[in-house]
């Protein structure tokens, strides 16, 4: 199938059904106060091999479960979980890349009262074709947000709940009011965190940096794979530290990273060109490193790649 194509199969509570009967009643706690947490999960295709791969799947469904016992949701992710995401992937017959988003979420409350305790939970799994961003090459013009990041004592961004991104959501939809593509948010500490739906790295003097997870970040997957990649194919060990605002106007390159961005440079903030104002060469080296290994065409990390159409 191709990108403009809806695609034919959804999968919710343990059956596979058309996508657009994919649904939940409006009064659903996932609907009325965002009450689910999902993840954002890449298949990248393999056009040599003719085969398209699940992208460390299990640590997905992993953060998933964690995310479900943080919020204290009752329902167990069937084992076979993982073949149940490639299954649906080869119903829909992807020959491209593609976001799927396995999903957890709370129905209606006992009693009709909004917060009310409910019984009703469940597991729900979309697919949609998702082709490579223009802004891989072209770079994002980006803002420091007015809008600060949640944190754990409030909100705990760790969680990938749906309610989360509304704070990310205000950031962003105000940025491109401003005229920009993406915003940086600083946490209640006054420094950075990340970006309205990605994590952040930076190169300063040559050293790569990116936020901790206890700077008010999800703790991203791709971040976590970058950080390997960093080390065992440019030789180069990420520092997690604290991050100044400042510090992005005198960085030599800023790039975003998670799931649905990947790998997007950043070429600018707040209106200052960052380093040259393009897509620096660390960046291009780790992006090209990720793609590589996230399609099968650099042979390491197998465990990360699971193959979703049989060998041959």
């Amino acid at each position: 199938m191709t990108g403009a194509t809806q695609p034919q199969w959804a999968w919710m509570n343990g059956a596979f059904i058309p996508y657009d009967q994919c649904r939940l009643h409006v009064r659903t706690q996932a609907v009325a106060l965002a009450a689910s947490v999902f993840e954002g999960v890449r298949a990248y295709w393999n056009p040599g091999e003719q085969q398209l791969y699940s992208f460390a799947l299990d640590r997905h469904i992993a953060r998933l479960r964690e995310s479900m016992k943080i919020v204290r949701m009752r329902t167990e992710i069937p084992a076979d979980f993982g073949a149940i995401c490639n299954e649906l992937l080869r119903r829909n017959g992807f020959h491209e890349d593609v976001h799927y988003m396995p999903t957890a979420y709370l129905g209606v409350p006992e009693g009709n009262v909004a917060m009310g305790p409910t019984t009703e939970e469940g597991l729900f799994i979309t697919a949609v074709a998702r082709p490579p961003g223009k802004a891989l090459d072209a770079g994002k013009q980006v803002c420091v947000s007015s809008w600060r990041r949640i944190a754990d004592e409030s909100v705990p961004p760790r969680v990938k709940a749906a309610g989360n991104y509304q704070n990310g959501r205000l950031a962003l939809h105000q940025a491109w009011a401003d005229g920009y593509d993406d915003a940086i948010l600083l946490n209640t500490g006054g420094t950075v965190a990340e970006a309205a739906g990605s994590c952040l790295m930076m190169v300063r003097g040559g050293e790569v940096c990116t936020p901790p997870v206890t700077a008010g970040i999800l703790e991203s997957i791709t971040r976590s794979v970058l950080i390997r990649l960093f080390e065992e194919k440019l030789g180069r060990r990420v520092a997690e530290r604290e991050i100044d605002r400042t510090e992005l106007y005198v960085a030599d390159e800023v790039f975003l990273c998670g799931s649905g961005q990947e790998v997007v440079p950043v070429v600018s903030v707040d209106r200052l060109p960052v380093g040259a104002g393009r897509k620096g060469p660390v960046t291009a080296a780790i992006q090209e490193a990720y793609f590589r290994v996230a399609r099968g065409q650099d042979n390491s990390h197998p465990e990360w790649r699971s193959p979703v159409y049989p060998p041959g």
